[in-house]
């Protein structure tokens, strides 16, 4: 396994949005499938479904039931034809190793559960390259170890340590 994405990466994909043409032109460059675990695609179709939420309260948020159903179903046509795949993946240890980033990172960066969760699956899993639009999950990974391509970098400053 090369590289791991994280949520922003899935949903710049299957949804136009800000990063869509660096995420497309990464995604089809990539010479191995794109992996992912349970958790990650269980946080992807979250997120579209509350943005289906969003979207039911204020039609100038989130996404449409037929939008969100057109992303899940071309990531489940990208599952089923081999583009992404699934990965097993030990949890606790992921948890063992997110708990001890944790300690050395939140106070000082503000990173989320999940965020960390995800850096946590990638190192474990053995890949060298992160995924992700997210600024402070960038600066999380490249303190890990983990590469961030370039053109995946933040414009504005990233929290210091």
């Amino acid at each position: 396994m090369i590289a791991y994405a994280d949520t922003s990466f899935l949903c710049s994909i299957y949804r136009e949005q800000e990063h869509s043409q660096i995420a497309d032109a990464y995604y089809d460059s990539m010479e191995e499938p794109l992996f992912f675990t349970a958790l990650l695609e269980f946080e992807f179709v979250q997120a579209i479904q509350l943005q289906v939420w969003l979207h039911s309260g204020d039609k100038t948020k989130g996404y449409s039931q037929r939008e969100a159903e057109q992303m899940i179903a071309d990531w489940e046509e990208d599952v089923a034809g081999g583009q992404n795949e699934i990965v097993p993946c030990d949890m606790n240890a992921v948890f063992r190793l997110a708990r001890v980033y944790s300690q050395q990172r939140t106070s000082g960066g503000g990173h989320r559960t999940l965020d960390i969760l995800h850096v946590a699956t990638a190192v474990h899993l053995g890949a060298k390259i992160f995924l992700t639009f997210d600024n402070r999950q960038q600066v999380l990974a490249k303190y890990i170890g983990l590469q961030v391509p370039a053109s995946f970098r933040a414009h504005r400053d990233s929290p210091r340590y």
